[in-house]
């Protein structure tokens, strides 16, 4: 059996085996966050996490068969559908997120994959809430190398595009879009410049293997995602995932520290589910590296602590929110052209 090298870890690395990884998942729950916690001071601050808010801009009537999505016209869960939003009230939105402390304002659009005149609102979303000088960041489906491309030109900074799962627990989930579907929009984005944000759902009746084998995944990719969401899953009525066994804890947070061992130099977003989580889960998710969350009362449909309580979490850790890397770069930009092609496009429809 190959034994992991624990003074090697903190190195990247692409070429982690399946067994390296079941190893490290398999580590004393104290030696596991020992080294978590080493590797995660290597490469960041280990008081500051990025905050980042998600407004769903186009809610609701996905085609897609996702088990665990409300947004989906499969299933009735009471979602009410809802048109891509104007752009002046996606940038209101902004404004609020960045007063509250977010620096990164993610758009969510319920889409399979969006079409060219949809994009080009979203584009011009973009573009305005980097003005704002927040990092920007898009999860609307797949998308062609042109799509990309358009998004980077907008100054997309991230998108994010989840693998969800394992390969081989995949089929169980999803039917209308294939894994290789999902690489190929990763590979898409990562080939237009754009930064990529990619993780997966945790609790959804996956085994420690199919843990192990989506982390073994997404840190064998060419270039290792720079922000890796761990959702819990949030059971929904109406979902065929909504009676699955809540997942224990501790496996929750192994799965952090594991991220945090594997992509060294990632962000690690503690995800979806942190309403069911409660103040010490959450310590420990941060002491095993997560150094990301969404802040907000809303993901996407779903709850989301309120932005109250993580000031008070924030407050009792001795955490700080880290800073935006795009406001000097708005700072020296002259915005004068962007905010009235914005106005100009605020009225846009797109169907």
């Amino acid at each position: 059996m190959t034994q992991v090298n624990t003074q090697m870890l903190g190195t990247v690395r692409n070429n982690w085996t399946l067994a390296e990884v079941r190893e490290l998942f398999a580590l004393p729950f104290a030696d596991l966050m020992y080294h978590a916690q080493r590797v995660h001071r290597q490469h960041f601050n280990p008081n500051e996490v990025q905050v980042s808010t998600l407004l769903s801009i186009k809610t609701g009537a996905c085609p897609e068969d996702c088990a665990y999505c409300p947004q989906s016209i499969r299933y009735d869960t009471g979602l009410e559908r809802e048109e891509l939003m104007a752009i002046d009230e996606v940038l209101e939105s902004a404004r609020a997120a960045k007063a509250k402390g977010a620096t990164r304002f993610c758009m969510g659009a319920a889409y399979r994959s969006p079409k060219d005149k949809q994009l080009k609102v979203i584009a011009e979303m973009v573009r305005g809430v980097r003005d704002l000088g927040m990092e920007t960041c898009a999860t609307l489906g797949m998308l062609t190398p042109n799509q990309a491309q358009t998004l980077k030109d907008a100054g997309l900074d991230y998108y994010n595009h989840n693998l969800d799962s394992s390969e081989s627990f995949y089929e169980k989930i999803i039917t209308t879009r294939t894994y290789q579907d999902r690489l190929d929009t990763l590979q898409n984005v990562r080939d237009a410049g754009i930064n990529v944000c990619c993780g997966g759902i945790l609790g959804m009746g996956e085994t420690d293997q199919d843990r192990a084998q989506l982390l073994q995944t997404l840190a064998t990719l060419p270039k290792h995602p720079e922000s890796v969401p761990i959702n819990q899953l949030v059971h929904v009525a109406g979902t065929p995932l909504k009676n699955a066994a809540p997942l224990d804890p501790f496996e929750f947070i192994r799965t952090i520290a594991v991220a945090r061992l594997l992509m060294p130099k990632s962000h690690v977003r503690l995800s979806a589910g942190r309403t069911d989580m409660s103040d010490e889960m959450q310590a420990l998710c941060f002491l095993a590296g997560a150094n990301s969350i969404f802040y907000g009362d809303k993901l996407l449909t779903t709850e989301n602590p309120e932005a109250d309580r993580d000031h008070a979490l924030f407050a009792k850790l001795g955490i700080t929110p880290e800073a935006s890397t795009v406001v000097a770069e708005v700072c020296e930009t002259d915005h004068a052209h962007e905010h009235s092609h914005v106005s100009a496009m605020s009225n846009a429809v797109a169907g």
